[in-house]
């Protein structure tokens, strides 16, 4: 595979220095409401156990950020509390009836809603797979595996992941979601999460991905959200044009809920062929 041709901003330093410099325009219309015609809107917040910058617990307020964003998919991060029995932190059933997104089901847990802290939330379909992942590391880290079928006919494999904090570890953790995916058929993949690498270009544990998922995925800061300098959430596909350009949710609420700005792309939508030989 050709390397791709990295810009000469593609580096730490620019990403911050433009970071800065834009910090003044955030105060502007806020994001702007998703057109459900361009596609389906795909997203993933790490949400940091309902605490707020502000050191605040509130469900509540990341409740209403994740129905602020309106997404179709979407991936959760550290939804549930990290040691002993894990137990979810949200109230998934005001969720379910504010904004139609339903929770991917996981086994062998009891209080969590999740797997390791990772949700997934999907409307109007149906899951036709869930694999479980166990990562390694040194830290207890997971991602979950899903096919939906949506009602519209399209299906969409979903890979919802936290990545450790330590390189090695991300280096590993990413080899065993591709020795995964080889062992499986192909189909429209979206990878997205809180990956944690804030490196660029050569350095960064995520270019073991490209074999999959092509270039090494566009570097939108989402973090920390009161100034996002550093581009730990990521959201990739597996076939070229598959997902638009990803965007921060950079909210006034979503700015306070959660140490990370949620991040959100569009899953191009596909013409049946019939329908295009009538246009």
């Amino acid at each position: 595979m050709t390397k791709p041709m990295r810009s000469k901003r593609d580096n730490l330093p620019a990403s911050i220095i433009a970071s800065i410099r834009n910090r003044k325009k955030r105060d502007g219309a806020g994001p702007q409401p998703h057109d459900p015609a361009e596609g389906m809107l795909v997203a993933s917040y790490n949400v940091h156990k309902c605490v707020g910058v502000d050191g605040r617990f509130d469900p509540e307020r990341t409740s209403h950020v994740i129905r602020e964003i309106g997404a179709d998919v979407m991936a959760l991060q550290e939804a549930d509390t990290r040691f002993g029995e894990r137990r979810g932190l949200l109230d998934l059933h005001w969720l379910e009836r504010e904004t139609g997104l339903t929770p991917v089901p996981v086994s062998g847990v009891s209080r969590a809603h999740g797997w390791h802290g990772n949700v997934v939330l999907f409307r109007e379909g149906l899951v036709r797979d869930v694999h479980q992942v166990r990562l390694p590391g040194l830290e207890p880290r997971g991602c979950l595996i899903t096919e939906i079928e949506f009602n519209s006919g399209a299906t969409l494999r979903v890979i919802a992941a936290h990545l450790g904090l330590l390189h090695r570890s991300r280096h590993q953790q990413t080899r065993t979601i591709l020795d995964i995916l080889g062992s499986r058929s192909e189909q429209p993949t979206v990878l997205l999460g809180d990956l944690n690498e804030w490196r660029l270009g050569d350095r960064s544990s995520l270019n073991v991905l490209t074999h999959v998922f092509g270039g090494t995925p566009s570097a939108v800061p989402s973090f920390p959200s009161r100034l996002p300098v550093l581009a730990l959430d990521r959201i990739m596909s597996n076939r070229p044009g598959l997902i638009d350009r990803v965007h921060v949710h950079d909210s006034a609420l979503a700015r306070i809920a959660s140490d990370h700005l949620p991040i959100k792309a569009v899953v191009r939508s596909k013409r049946p062929a019939s329908a295009s030989a009538q246009a």
